[in-house]
């Protein structure tokens, strides 16, 4: 059996438990990790993961990311002087990003049905302009089902830590992990 549908056998197993409505908003977020060379693989399971998580009664809503950072860029009235000296992209411009981002993200989950499973596709295209820790813990309140993450990186389970794209260091999180190999009891 290939990774992914490994990811996709410990989601379903992940799905079949009981909800705990209880739980913060960072215990409702879920994270799929996989080395980042699978990105290509996962998202051609994101139909598999969508069908088992409406086949368990849950609504399946699919929010991509991996286009934002440009179509924000361009629409930046000083998109043509960041492409011609993309060091002026400061960290107080990149944080109006991260403004829009989470806006964009919280939205949608605030809309989102109790019982639904927001997929955040694409997170590894804020990497190296935003933090995934910090765009993950402003949005967590929002959340009223579970938040899946596609996480393109490592777990370290000594610490429970998260690195992006196997990058800077990581971070810790309340974050369910859905790993082929826990124990889910």
């Amino acid at each position: 059996m290939s990774r992914a549908s490994e990811l996709v056998e410990a989601y379903k197993a992940e799905l079949s438990m009981t909800w705990k409505d209880n739980v913060s908003g960072g215990e409702r977020v879920w994270m799929l990790v996989y080395p980042p060379d699978l990105e290509r693989q996962i998202r051609h399971s994101l139909p598999s993961l969508g069908l088992a998580t409406t086949q368990a009664h849950h609504d399946w809503i699919v929010l991509d990311v991996t286009d934002d950072f440009g179509h924000w860029l361009s629409s930046h009235r000083h998109a043509e002087a960041f492409y011609e000296e993309p060091n002026d992209l400061t960290q107080s411009i990149l944080d109006q990003f991260e403004t829009t981002l989470v806006g964009r993200i919280r939205q949608v989950l605030e809309t989102a049905p109790a019982d639904a499973v927001v997929s955040l596709v694409g997170i590894g295209s804020i990497f190296p302009f935003l933090r995934a820790s910090s765009v993950i813990k402003s949005v967590d309140s929002a959340i009223t089902g579970r938040l899946l993450v596609l996480f393109p990186g490592l777990h370290e389970t000594e610490t429970h830590s998260f690195r992006l794209l196997d990058a800077r260091d990581g971070f810790n999180y309340r974050a369910r992990v859905i790993d082929p190999q826990k124990d889910l009891t």
